[in-house]
């Protein structure tokens, strides 16, 4: 069964943007790319530590302590040193509100 949580309002997540936020599951970092919204752990899966801080290059974040890049859109590994994908998380957009389904 889907839980919902409220991110922000769209007008507050501009293109380009991202926002970080604590759930009771793991740190979620939610990103506009476009008008687009995608969800992931915010979690590197090669040491654990934490990935939303980094640069994003287009669809992808790199990793601020060792530069593995991860697709935003759909949580693949894609270059050393991370091998594992990133959980990723449904998002929808329900009166003007950004929410992530954290029950997936």
């Amino acid at each position: 069964m889907a839980e919902w949580i409220d991110v922000a309002p769209v007008k507050e997540l501009t293109p380009g943007s991202r926002k970080i936020m604590n759930t009771p599951y793991c740190e979620i970092a939610v990103f506009n790319l476009d008008g687009d919204f995608y969800a992931i752990e915010d979690v590197c899966t090669h040491d654990g530590g934490e990935l939303a801080s980094g640069e994003c290059d287009g669809d992808q974040i790199i990793c601020p302590r060792h530069g593995a890049r991860f697709c935003i859109r759909d949580g693949r590994a894609l270059t050393p040193p991370a091998y594992e994908d990133i959980e990723t998380f449904p998002v929808r957009v329900k009166d003007d509100i950004v929410q992530v389904d954290v029950d997936n």
